[in-house]
Formats: structure tokens, C-alpha cells, sequence
């Protein structure tokens, strides 16, 4: 009779063990925090929130992505989870809010900020990232729909603009808001088009007519701002929402119906080649140094000049097929993987919590929903008159009433509409412009 001896024993004994921890470590290497396994998520986190705490953490744009992509990624998945703020734009409403109110609370270190600021501001991060995006979405677009979308746009546009600047008139008043105050301080703060081109020029204009310092007017104005904002967020999400029910309202992102009314069908994914994704970046680097120098020459906002320019590039067919795709296998790039970062960043330096709570009130906060909610209901109404997918064009035309190039951002993601970045980015600039010009004007008239 054969007896085991005690070293067989043991390792026997140990096996069931052993099975055990092999089986919770794929377990934990299957559960991820969006592409990345649990664990290794968890080590990154560590690294960086510790180089943080000892202030080793570089501060510049090595140290910025860093800090904004290991957020992101986290905040990004938990919008992607959670019930109901999933319906509604969870990761965008999240990757902004959160780092605003960690900021507001004074949890984020100076060494994360500082950072942060380097990448977002020194580095001008967000109009590389809109860069990348404009020009690779409209030269990767089908040419008849890109003119169609331009040439029709600006009509859900403009019968938006006036709809949504009389409903929030309408609305301040019957919260006992006086007109003038109610348009020049609540509602064109909504739709001047950001706080760099619309509530800073605004500013400056607003202090140059009525005296006073121009900071207390930007006070007085971020609030709406960003109030708008984040109900348009939230709208782009329902207007989502709507299209996945009923999706012959929805172009996924095609703005325009093709002419006998079917879908245009998407060409069949190409393989990548990288090297060509090297000359999209050089291409939409100089597209958006075109914008800057033709700026200074002849006054027109930069990035509209760059999305005009690579709409004619792309009419006249003078870029050659393979370089399109380099620029648009680029913009699928950056709006697959940087997005939720980037909206990190704008929440951690552009949506300024403690502006916001000192002048909220309930009627405030309708008076800014009312202005923003009319604005997508008759790009949607309107839209579907022009034969447009009206979901695609209420989103486009909810532009109007974000935050300028973050507020496309936040808008187009929480919509899953990156593509159509191009006609937000008209929507925000020409928008935003037209309204900081004619409010100057007419506060300079009734002054």
C-alpha cells in the first residue's frame, strides 16, 4: 500500500490555494477601468498620485496628461455605468463636474495644477485637440454633404438665436428679472460663444461703456455661462437618447439627408497608416496656423478662418486622398482616446465652481435652462423642415449655447457626435462673435 509522503501533502494541500489566487487574478485582470485592467489602473494611479504628494510629478505637458488622463479614463468609464446620468451624457457631465468641485474643494495639490495649467494653457492643449479634430473631420467628410451641411445650417442657427434670447427675456420676467439685465448678463453670456471669445470681449466692451472694472463683469457672467452649458450638455445626451429610439431622426452624426433621402454610406475602414497620421498632424497644425495668420491681417477669429480654409481645401479637391485619410485616421485618434481627458482639464481650470454659487438662485437656473432648451427645440423643429436629421441639427445648433470650443467638446461627446465638431465649431464662432458685436452695440445704444 502506497503512502504519500508529507511534501506530497502539502503541495497537494497548497494547489486548491493557489487555483484560487490564479482565479481572483484573472478575475481582477478581466475587470477593467476603461481599457485598462483593474490592477494595472490601480499601480498608474498610484505612481502618479504620489509623484503628486511629493511634488516630483513634472510640471509640464508629461505631468499634465498624466494627471488628466488617469481622471479622465476613471470618470470617463463611471459615466459610461451608472444609470440614468448614462442616458445622458454621464461621462462628459462627470469628466467636467467632478474636477471642478475637487478643485472648488481644494483637494487637487498644487503640483497636479500647476501641471495641468502647463498642458491647457501654456501648451494650448484644447485648440490642438480642436485642431485635430476640424480639419480631420472635414477633410475625411463626404464633400456634397459637407457644403449642404454649411449651406443649411445657419438657419436652424439664426431662428434659434432669436427664439432663445425671447424665451429667456420672457422667462426673466416673469421671475421679476428686468429685460436689460436679463439679456445682457444672463442670456448673451449663454450664446456670446465662450468665456475667452464671448464673456472676456464682452467684458472689456461692457466696462469701456459703463465704467468699472472688467474682472466684476466677468463675475457677473461666467454663472450663465456655465449654468448653459451643462444644461446643454445634458440636452445632448437626451437628444442622443432620442435618435438610438428613433433612428430615422438621427444621422449619427451626419447633419445633412442625402438628396434621395437614404443614408450615405460610410466608405469601409482602411488600414492605418501611421506615418500618414504624422502628416495629418503637420496638416492641422498649419491649418490652424493659417487661422491665426489670417486673424491678424484681417480681424476674422482664427479658428473660423481654419474651418473655412480646409472647406475649400476639401471643395476644390487639392489635398491629395491619402493625406485625407492621415488627417482623418488622426481626428478618430484624438476623439477615441483624449476626449475625457481633455474635458478633465477644462472642468479642473474653466468651470469656476465658486463664481457659480455666489449668484445662483432656482430662477436663475430656469432662466438659463429656458434659453438653452428652446434653443435645441428649434434646431431640432427647424432642422427637420430643412430636410437635416433634426437630432443631429438641434445638437449642432445646442452649440450655440455652450461653453465656445470646450462646450463643443462637452456637447459633441455627451452626444457621441464628434464628427460633426466642424458645424459646431461655426455654430460657437460665428455665433459667438455675431452676439458679442451686436450686445456691444446695443448696450452702447441704450446707455
Amino acid at each position: 500500500m502506497n503512502t504519500k509522503t508529507n511534501l506530497e501533502a502539502v503541495t497537494e494541500s497548497e494547489l486548491p490555494i493557489q487555483n484560487n489566487i490564479k482565479s481572483l487574478w484573472e478575475k481582477l485582470m478581466k475587470a477593467k477601468i476603461g481599457v485598462l485592467p483593474l490592477p494595472l489602473y490601480i499601480v498608474l494611479a498610484a505612481i502618479i498620485l504620489t509623484a503628486s504628494v511629493y511634488n516630483t510629478l513634472p510640471a509640464d505637458m508629461i505631468g499634465g496628461f498624466a494627471v488628466i488622463m488617469i481622471l479622465g479614463i476613471l470618470l470617463g468609464d463611471l459615466g459610461q455605468r451608472i444609470p440614468i446620468l448614462k442616458e445622458i451624457g454621464g461621462p462628459a457631465i462627470l469628466a467636467l463636474l467632478v474636477p471642478s468641485i475637487l478643485v472648488f474643494l481644494n483637494v487637487i495639490n498644487t503640483s497636479s495644477m500647476e501641471a495641468v495649467t502647463t498642458l491647457m494653457k501654456t501648451s494650448n492643449f484644447l485648440y490642438f485637440y480642436i485642431s485635430c479634430l476640424v480639419v480631420g473631420s472635414i477633410l475625411g467628410m463626404n464633400r456634397k454633404m459637407l457644403i449642404q451641411g454649411f449651406t443649411r445650417m445657419f438657419v436652424p442657427l439664426i431662428v434659434g438665436t432669436v427664439l432663445a434670447v425671447v424665451a429667456g427675456m420672457l422667462v426673466g420676467l416673469l421671475f421679476g428679472y428686468d429685460l436689460q439685465h436679463t439679456f445682457f448678463y444672463i442670456v448673451v453670456p449663454i450664446i456670446g460663444g465662450g468665456i475667452g471669445e464671448g464673456i472676456l470681449p464682452l467684458s472689456i466692451a461692457y466696462s469701456s461703456i459703463l465704467g468699472g472694472s472688467a474682472e466684476s463683469f466677468v463675475s457677473q457672467m461666467i454663472p450663465a455661462a456655465v449654468i448653459g452649458n451643462i444644461f446643454a450638455v445634458v440636452s445632448a445626451g437626451l437628444m442622443m437618447r432620442l435618435g438610438e429610439k428613433k433612428k430615422h431622426l438621427s444621422g449619427n452624426g451626419k447633419l445633412v439627408k442625402s438628396e434621395d433621402g437614404n443614408e450615405v454610406h460610410e466608405e469601409k475602414e482602411k488600414v492605418i497608416d501611421f506615418s500618414l497620421m504624422g502628416a495629418g498632424l503637420l496638416i492641422a497644425c498649419t491649418f490652424f496656423i493659417v487661422g491665426t495668420l489670417g486673424q491678424k491681417f484681417i480681424g476674422v477669429p482664427g479658428p473660423v478662418i481654419m474651418i473655412l480654409f480646409a472647406t475649400l481645401i476639401k471643395c476644390l479637391k487639392v489635398m491629395p486622398h491619402k493625406m485625407e485619410d492621415g488627417a482623418h485616421n488622426l481626428y478618430k485618434f484624438i476623439s477615441t482616446s483624449l476626449t475625457w481627458p481633455l474635458m478633465v482639464g477644462l472642468g479642473m481650470l474653466y468651470i469656476p465652481l465658486e463664481d457659480v454659487v455666489k449668484i445662483v438662485t432656482p430662477a436663475y437656473v430656469i432662466v438659463c435652462a429656458s434659453v438653452v432648451f428652446v434653443m435645441i427645440l428649434s434646431g431640432y423643429f427647424v432642422g427637420k423642415l430643412m430636410k437635416m436629421y433634426p437630432v443631429d441639427a438641434a445638437i449642432v445648433t445646442g452649440c450655440h449655447s455652450g461653453l465656445g470650443g470646450t462646450g463643443d467638446v462637452a456637447i459633441l461627446s455627451a452626444s457621441k457626435r464628434m464628427a460633426l465638431m466642424q458645424f459646431a465649431q461655426v455654430a460657437t464662432r460665428i455665433g459667438g462673435v455675431s452676439t458679442v458685436i451686436l450686445a456691444s452695440l446695443l448696450l452702447k445704444l441704450l446707455s
